[in-house]
């Protein structure tokens, strides 16, 4: 039935206990300071099997051959190539936060020529730069790309992004950024979803587990830490005991509706009050069935084409003014919305629909 097959395609957070829906601080925040870098760099992938870039359609791929080469000592100057083995790419990486010097981090390649696979390339030395323009780290190593490609006259067949693929481990870190831990006096814990109540919460939990006024909140997204108060050794010492403290988050009403697969989310505190409903649907169709007409045989004439149209508006039974009950859990809310009987796309025009008449009292995000 209808009605079982969008209750498939609703997902839902049941209710549970506190205990179990106690997250650690460190999934709930992020701390000032402590983050990562973005890198990128300009590199060239060499030894492709024929697939690298046309420099016809490319010249940038020949500048950056050519630069290279003389950097190795190589003049090129004059010369005309015509490689298919090499294609130009941007190479992206992120610099984790406390990275040391020697250490490695892995990269992400990406052709930005009209080269149609990376397959069994090799990325020649890049350096790759932050947004400061400083170099952080050189990358360099063989792709793994994601896809495969197989080509001939009269037929392609291209599986995955072969053009895209990743150097595990391919950047070496020269730069170490500057960041001064242990100097701070006071750290700030960013909530990634602000929420007054949650604060309040990571406040309340902190200032228990060591037993003084240690943190306090500043909003909604902000809880400041003083570090002396803790009486740890170091910010390190502190921050390892804090984030995996336990708090239960408190998360809005909220219903998340993806328009293109049709499905339908929605959280445990979503509530519906009362309303009544009707739904049906008018399809119109037009056909089009030319006839071609000829003139009688041995007579003049030439043969015409006779346009020969058929309009059709059907409505739809849909469903009749129906009620829906107040549901005051989300289990209520869900059954009083399969009660209607309708198909899962046609739910989501319901849902918004009850939401512009002020009856769902939940946030309505559209995918």
């Amino acid at each position: 039935m209808k009605h079982f097959a969008f209750l498939g395609l609703i997902l839902f957070l049941l209710p549970a206990m506190a205990s179990a829906n106690a997250i650690r601080i460190k999934d709930l925040v992020e701390f000032d300071g402590v983050r990562g870098n973005d890198l990128v760099g300009y590199g060239l992938v060499v030894g492709l099997n024929g697939t690298g870039d046309g420099l016809r359609n490319a010249p940038f791929t020949e500048e950056i051959m050519t630069s290279i080469l003389e950097r190795l000592g190589v003049n090129v100057t004059g010369e005309q190539f015509r490689p298919k083995n090499v294609a130009a790419v941007f190479v992206t990486a992120t610099l984790p936060p406390f990275a040391r010097s020697g250490s490695m981090i892995d990269v992400t390649v990406s052709a930005i020529g009209d080269a149609n696979s990376l397959l069994g390339g090799t990325l020649i030395m890049t350096p790759l730069n932050a947004a400061d323009g400083e170099i952080y780290a050189v990358a360099q190593g063989t792709v793994l790309a994601g896809g495969a490609a197989a080509e001939g006259d009269a037929a392609k067949v291209v599986q995955g992004v072969p053009t895209s693929g990743v150097i595990p481990s391919g950047a070496r870190i020269e730069r170490e950024v500057d960041f001064e831990l242990s100097a701070l006096s006071t750290l700030r814990l960013a909530l990634r979803e602000p929420d007054f109540t949650t604060a309040g919460r990571i406040e309340r939990v902190i200032n228990s587990s060591f037993g003084r006024g240690v943190a306090i909140m500043l909003d909604a997204g902000t809880v400041q830490i003083d570090i002396e108060a803790t009486r740890m050794p170091s910010t390190a010492h502190a921050l390892g005991r804090i984030e995996n403290l336990l708090v239960e988050p408190e998360r809005r009403a909220r219903v998340v509706v993806d328009q293109r697969s049709g499905t339908i989310v929605m959280g445990e505190d979503v509530r519906i009050s009362r309303v009544a409903v009707s739904q049906g649907n008018l399809t119109l169709r037009i056909e089009e069935t030319p006839v071609a007409v000829q003139p009688n045989p041995f007579a003049e004439g030439d043969t015409v084409v006779v346009p020969r149209s058929r309009a059709e508006l059907e409505e739809e039974p849909g469903i009749k003014l129906a009620e829906v009950p107040a549901g005051t859990t989300l289990s209520e809310v869900v059954a009083g919305l399969n009660a209607l009987g309708v198909a899962p796309r046609d739910m989501i025009d319901i849902l918004k629909t009850i939401k512009a008449a002020g009856a769902l009292h939940a946030e309505f995000v559209v995918r």
